[in-house]
């Protein structure tokens, strides 16, 4: 590394006085004068590749140096002795970079009349997320990454979408949880986040951009920019982290990459990106054939272009030398072997295992207000394992520094926020902030009279201990205390997500009860408000009509409406969440299973007042027993069922959607009398029409406040919150009083 003094030509208020560079990428210009003081200053650095990039900073600096002898520092050394030597401490404002690059040396920010240190960077490390909306296409390219990198052997036994490690993931073809792997490239280590795409697991987005100094933005090439990619976007910039777009599945027969570029650009704007931001590079790749390419016009050959691009346009990790322990946890894994093991990027310092170590936390306020808010909660531990990524596998290391992300167990205690430091000069990060869930549902004990016959734990305690695991790893999901004893209120970000968390638990073994997803609302200048969402549809030309008249009644306002190239329609959407609940199964049958939902979260606004729901009736068992093909016989020509033959059903539960508004208590185990009567053959051999299958999601979509959701490892069952008859007619006669007292009321005032 050369240092050299150089004098600068510059129109200035007063003669430059001198400039610092440490290396070719490395600098630092300050004006003087004899007697020292403030004084701002601006320059442009030029890399080996890429655009220039603009600094300034503000610094007071002494008088100048005599002619032939290089500047002194603080410490009395020359520049000369060597680039870690110089001190810049009285640097006392704000040193900015507008666009993609960290020095090798720079001065890190903070406030003004704040001492400064200066800070150095790891050239042979780059941290990198890639986001995008829903299946556009992350997880396939990063398998393409560790293939042309090496990453598996050569007898190694391939599988499609190797992130998607889960059996969830695998089975709805998403990305639930983010991952982290690496590859090397040209003597450079690439960590990769691969992140979730659906709106409903934004928490894992926000948490990996806290991990990285970079984005990778994949747009569909035919489907262009939807309300996903505005999401990650507007976090990404918000961090103000570089941002490079590719646009991917280039060989799609619809593909339309120039008009796609240009909404690119547009959202770009919408989202208020300064003219830095929007100068961002671009790359077209093919994730399925594993290809990348700077041109449309040069067919790709293999993804060196997009890695190159990786590397130029990541900046390196920046640390402050000397600098005690800095370790942010953004998320918790589990090890059978270590227990719980802490997840996060160190900023500054090194780990190491067997060393000491100190968790610094600041509690937030509780429901029951035992906690007082703001108090700082310190717990020690030692290092007994510590984890990091290669490819696909943990590998066991003896050592991290800044820079690095790693896993390290040792801390049984450690949630996700703190902050991991040392204990003789302990120095807490922010904590990590995240959006506010929208929407909550009670998980209840299965109270039916077919509980306990198919599931392991079946406890209120065994599921408040289960719901309280899922907190310590998912902080968009929140868990409070119900009325009742025996059920619980979880909020989280959407219908998907807490149907994913219902999933998970019924696959482990658990049995219970949920209820219909309700909106969480506001309080705002002494009016209610409520979440709303953007949602985007992509439908046939011949189904709008449908669409717009059955959203109207659910609140919903048009905002857009575009055509694609394939003749399709692209309808936009702003509708409060409630109108939101329910409306998928709709959608399905209203374009006959053609239509594409897509939503994002548009914040909160003022009620829009009653949202139509579920407008049909249902069909409740009156009594326990198996269900009989003569009994379903005769009730499938007044409804829709959800049962076959030979169910086991129970008072309160339902069988069927009526075709008329409001319930019908029926009897699906009525058997055809005999006797001594000869009748035709045809009575005898029954023939029903299938039944309607019910899923989990579906299931939830389809209750009302009235009925519940049971869940078992085997079984998915429609119910009545009140399984008596009697009991569901006087619960109807008070409802029906409350609403006539507050109509009367309403009309009085």
């Amino acid at each position: 590394m050369r240092n050299r003094v150089d004098r600068l030509d510059a129109t200035h208020e007063e003669p430059p006085k001198w400039t610092v560079q440490a290396s070719e990428q490395t600098w630092l210009h300050a004006y003087g004068s004899p007697g020292g003081h403030l004084a701002e200053s601006h320059a442009t650095w030029t890399p080996s590749r890429g655009r220039p990039r603009a600094r300034s900073a503000r610094c007071l600096v002494g008088p100048a140096p005599q002619p032939g002898n290089p500047p002194e520092t603080a410490d009395g050394r020359g520049a000369a002795d060597g680039p870690e030597r110089l001190d810049v401490r009285h640097c006392a404002g704000s040193m900015t970079d507008s666009t993609v690059s960290s020095p090798a040396m720079s001065v890190s920010p903070g406030t003004p009349g704040t001492p400064q240190r200066l800070t150095r960077t790891r050239d042979d490390l780059r941290n990198v997320a890639i986001v995008a909306h829903v299946d556009h296409g992350k997880t396939t390219l990063v398998d393409a990454m560790l293939r042309q990198t090496g990453a598996f052997r050569a007898n190694q036994t391939l599988v499609d979408r190797v992130m998607d490690s889960g059996d969830l993931e695998r089975e709805k073809g998403i990305t639930i949880l983010a991952k982290q792997t690496t590859v090397d490239y040209a003597d450079i280590r690439l960590n990769i986040v691969d992140t979730p795409g659906h709106a409903d697991f934004g928490g894992e987005v926000e948490r990996s951009l806290l991990m990285v100094d970079s984005v990778l933005l994949l747009v569909d090439a035919a489907e262009g920019p939807l309300p996903q990619t505005r999401y990650v976007l507007q976090k990404a910039m918000a961090r103000r982290l570089p941002v490079i777009v590719a646009l991917n599945k280039i060989d799609r027969s619809d593909a339309r990459p120039a008009e796609v570029l240009d909404e690119v650009y547009e959202l770009f704007m919408d989202l208020g990106a300064d003219a830095h931001q929007i100068d961002f590079p671009i790359v077209y790749t093919n994730a399925k054939a594993g290809t990348a390419t700077m041109s449309l016009d040069e067919p790709g050959k293999d993804l060196r272009p997009l890695l190159d691009l990786l590397t130029e346009v990541t900046p390196p990790p920046t640390y402050t030398p000397d600098h005690p322990l800095q370790l942010l946890v953004t998320n918790l894994s589990a090890n059978e072997y270590v227990g719980r093991m802490a997840v996060g990027r160190i900023w500054n310092g090194r780990i190491r295992v067997g060393q000491r170590i100190t968790v610094v936390r600041e509690e937030a306020e509780d429901a029951t207000g035992a906690i007082e808010p703001g108090r700082t909660v310190t717990l020690n531990g030692t290092v007994t394992s510590l984890q990091t990524a290669h490819g696909i596998e943990r590998v066991d290391i003896a050592e991290a520094r800044a820079g690095d992300i790693v896993s390290v167990a040792g801390l049984p205690e450690v949630t996700i926020g703190d902050t991991l430091t040392e204990p003789a000069d302990p120095r807490p990060l922010p904590r990590l902030d995240v959006d506010a869930p929208t929407l909550r549902m009670t998980f209840g004990v299965n109270t039916s009279p077919l509980a306990g016959r198919e599931g392991k734990y079946v406890t209120s305690r065994q599921i408040k201990a289960r719901l309280e695991k899922e907190v310590l790893g998912n902080v968009s999901i929140e868990i409070l205390p119900s009325e009742s004893s025996e059920a619980f209120e979880v909020r989280g970000r959407g219908e998907l997500q807490l149907a994913v968390l219902i999933e998970q638990m019924r696959r482990e073994g658990f049995e219970l009860t949920a209820s219909r997803p309700e909106v969480l609302l506001r309080n705002v200048g002494g009016e209610v408000h409520e979440p709303y969402e953007r949602v985007t549809i992509d439908i046939p030309p011949e189904y709008i009509g449908e669409i717009q008249t059955a959203l109207a009644g659910r609140k919903g306002r048009l905002e857009q409406m575009s055509s694609d190239a394939d003749g399709r329609v692209r309808l936009e959407f702003v509708l409060p969440v409630r109108g939101l609940i329910g409306y998928r199964g709709q959608l399905l049958t209203d374009t006959r299973g053609t239509a594409l939902l897509h939503q994002i979260g548009e914040g909160y606004g003022p009620w829009a007042g009653d949202v139509t729901h579920r407008t049909n009736g249902v069909l409740v068992s009156d009594r326990a027993g198996n269900s009989n093909a003569y009994g379903l016989f005769n009730l499938e020509q007044r409804a829709e069922l959800f049962i076959g033959a030979g169910v086991e059903v129970y008072e309160g539960m339902i069988v069927g959607e009526n075709s008329r508004s409001g319930d019908m208590d029926v009897n699906p185990t009525k058997e055809k009398k005999l006797s001594n009567i000869r009748t035709h053959s045809h009575d005898e051999s029954l023939r029903l029409t299938p039944a309607r299958p019910i899923t989990l999601e579906t299931a939830l979509e389809f209750i009302s406040d009235d009925e519940l959701v049971e869940v078992t490892p085997l079984s998915i069952r429609l119910r009545k919150r009140s399984l008596g008859q009697h009991e569901r007619r006087r619960e109807g006669g008070k409802a029906d009083d409350f609403r006539r007292i507050a109509e009367r009321e309403a009309a009085e005032a």
